[in-house]
């Protein structure tokens, strides 16, 4: 079976991959039925050898996906990550015209990883995203009452790490990702769904930067959106950056 995962860089210590959409990272006790995950074939990438995913990136979203090759490495960089050492960068496409920049500081309540335990009580945390307009688009499509819908796209720079932090948050300031099923607005995931012959989740990690755990040079990590997203932003038309989106962080 060929393997999903793209190399985006690696190291004696480090692999670093794009995951595609679509794809669980580890195996979900809510998704004990699934068969392929992106650290089964991380490894393969890495000579059959254990590899440690240093950090979350939900089965719907796409991006870069960092793995360490022992768990030293894993330890320093989860330990970072938690530091706020770590910067990220997201594109998503968003309901509705944004500002052009700004904070959504609003604490979250805690997400178990197993959504059969969410009524359970859970503590409540501090949560932060910054955000910037790089694109806006309209198109004559009512869709929720309106004669036209429009849509924005973003640039997302979580300065917390919540569980669906991205996609609750922009929900909290009443601009959803488009394709978010459980955050999102039914009505335009299934417009899109229907428009491109397939509905995902229009969030992509696209940047990352961190001291390295071994050499302490600055890792600038960068992964361009896969042909999937690509294709919805083509609503987007001229209004999308002349170069690649990485340039535009």
């Amino acid at each position: 079976m060929e393997n999903p995962l793209t190399e985006i860089y690696r190291d004696p210590w480090l692999l670093v991959v794009h995951k595609p959409a679509g794809l669980l990272v580890h195996r979900s006790p809510i998704d004990a039925h699934e068969t392929e995950f992106a650290l089964q074939y991380a490894r393969a990438m890495n000579g059959g050898e254990h590899v440690y995913p240093v950090h979350r990136l939900d089965r719907p979203t796409s991006g870069l996906l960092v793995f360490a090759k022992d768990p030293r490495t894993a330890s320093a960089l989860g330990k970072a990550m938690m530091a706020g050492e770590v910067s990220k960068t997201y594109l998503a496409m968003v309901r509705g015209w944004t500002p052009e920049q700004g904070c959504i500081d609003h604490p979250l309540r805690e997400e178990p990883e197993d959504r059969r335990r969410k009524d359970e009580p859970q503590p409540v945390r501090e949560a932060r995203t910054r955000y910037r307009r790089l694109a806006t688009a309209e198109i004559p499509v009512q869709i929720e009452g309106h004669a036209t819908s429009r849509y924005s796209l973003v640039a997302l720079y979580p300065e917390t790490g919540r569980k669906h932090q991205l996609r609750r948050h922009m929900k909290h300031v009443s601009h959803p990702i488009i394709g978010d099923a459980y955050h999102g607005r039914g009505r335009h995931n299934r417009y899109f769904a229907q428009r491109f012959g397939q509905g995902r989740l229009m969030l992509a990690a696209i940047g990352m930067t961190f001291l390295h755990p071994h050499t302490g040079e600055r890792m600038c990590l960068n992964a361009e959106p896969e042909a999937s997203f690509l294709q919805v932003l083509s609503l987007f038309g001229d209004g999308l950056p002349a170069s690649g989106f990485c340039q535009h962080l």
